[in-house]
């Protein structure tokens, strides 16, 4: 376990988290499987840790080309500790690849873990982790695209987003803050898309043992305000319906622009209740979203679907499945494999309704240690690679709205590939 932080003394900010090193290149690191790991150039720095190229040990230094990035932070900070547990318990490349096998999939979203372990340098110590490289985030490329996703594409993401959940969720675990800057192509193969950032990941069936529902105000409104589900905004912890209902509010976004509840978003109470009642008449959300002649009704039947799960139930995948492939077969286009990212239809984006101005995102940054949140709020931007910033452009960003907590996320970039400027960490 890593050492519990202090709580900040009352009326106290909590205690800033040191900032990683930065190592030069070459440097060599050991995992605990013994293997050698050596570090490229950093591409970008996230929450509290570093990321940096990265390649099996060899006499050559290491190129713009590697397979790898290697993350680390002081060993004395969480997010990554957080985030490890995920990646260790499901992400490792024999489990993946015996799952695609069984399931007949050429590919799965979710990166895969090579390795990690303790670094000291100059007499301080350093945890790290070793995971694939990825390319670009999908919401630099819904900015580029004007804010809208063509039809065909969102079908496509959305099928390869249903076979990426249910292999989290045959794996106890929840993802809990899916939108477009937590989807990253691959770095090599444009048609793969992988989620990321794994830091809000709760396991809500530890041992096959699902969580009961309970509401704990401490925790309301956890995640990306714009697309949290309802069971986040009223406190309780993320279950398999939470990543479905997330997913849908992420398609209908792609599709027509904006979410209606997008002219609040510093006010939580204002969207949780939007939510509602949108559940409450999917007919009159779709409304709002789309005009008549543009409604893609596989949407509503999807929201529809998500509606009817219970807390713990398990989702019907192949149905959900099939509701999009019925979207797909109503435009005479199928999923051929190719991911194109062109405006849809030439659309502008919606009307920008003139909101009040946003706080700046909020990132909250979370030790695991004893289920009690560090907090920290800070302005963040994410980057381009493996979801870490990159560059001082200000490209609009998701919102996030801090959990109330006694003291004290992405990420913290809970590294992933993550590390992203983010919310809170993965809770087992």
């Amino acid at each position: 376990m890593p050492p519990k932080a202090k709580a900040a003394g009352k009326g106290r900010a909590p205690a800033k988290r040191k900032l990683a090193e930065e190592f030069p290149p070459g440097e060599v690191l050991t995992d605990t499987g013994k293997k050698s790991w050596r570090l490229g150039a950093p591409i970008g720095q996230g929450g509290f840790g570093l990321i940096y190229l990265a390649e099996e040990n060899s006499d050559k230094p290491v190129g713009v080309d590697a397979r790898y990035v290697i993350k680390v932070e002081p060993s004395e900070n969480g997010p990554l500790f957080s985030e490890l547990k995920f990646y260790m318990r499901a992400a490792k490349p024999d489990l993946i690849q015996s799952w695609m096998k069984s399931h007949k999939l050429k590919s799965l979203g979710v990166p895969r873990y090579w390795g990690s372990g303790l670094h000291e340098r100059g007499g301080k110590r350093y945890r790290f982790m070793v995971i694939d490289r990825l390319g670009t985030d999908l919401q630099k490329k819904f900015e580029e695209s004007g804010r809208r996703f063509p039809r065909k594409l969102v079908l496509q993401l959305g099928l390869r987003l249903l076979d990426t959940l249910e292999y989290v969720h045959e794996h106890e675990y929840v993802h809990a803050d899916i939108k477009a800057s937590n989807l990253m192509l691959s770095h090599s193969d444009p048609n793969q898309v992988y989620l990321v950032d794994y830091g809000l990941a709760y396991r809500y069936a530890p041992d096959s043992v699902l969580k009961e529902y309970k509401e704990d105000p401490k925790r309301c409104h956890d995640g990306t305000i714009e697309f949290t589900s309802i069971d986040a905004h009223k406190g309780a912890t993320a279950c398999r319906r939470s990543d479905l209902e997330i997913l849908s509010y992420c398609m209908v976004q792609w599709l027509c622009g904006r979410l209606p509840w997008e002219d609040k978003l510093q006010d939580p109470l204002y969207v949780r209740d939007s939510k509602i009642r949108s559940r409450e008449s999917v007919s009159e959300f779709m409304t709002k979203c789309f005009s008549s002649q543009d409604k893609p009704e596989e949407m509503q039947r999807f929201i529809e679907e998500v509606k009817s799960l219970g807390y713990q139930d398990k989702p019907a995948y192949e149905k959900f499945r099939s509701i999009l492939q019925a979207g797909l077969k109503s435009i005479q286009a199928k999923d051929d494999g190719k991911l194109e990212f062109t405006a849809a239809s030439g659309a502008a984006p919606p009307p920008a309704k003139k909101t009040t101005k946003r706080k700046k995102a909020a990132e909250t940054e979370e030790s695991e240690t004893d289920g009690s949140p560090i907090k920290k709020k800070r302005a963040t931007k994410k980057k381009g690679v493996n979801g870490v910033k990159k560059s001082p452009k200000k490209t609009p960003r998701s919102k996030k709205v801090p959990r109330q907590v006694e003291t004290g996320t992405q990420t913290s970039p809970g590294l992933a590939l993550m590390s992203r400027g983010r919310s809170k960490k993965t809770r087992s």
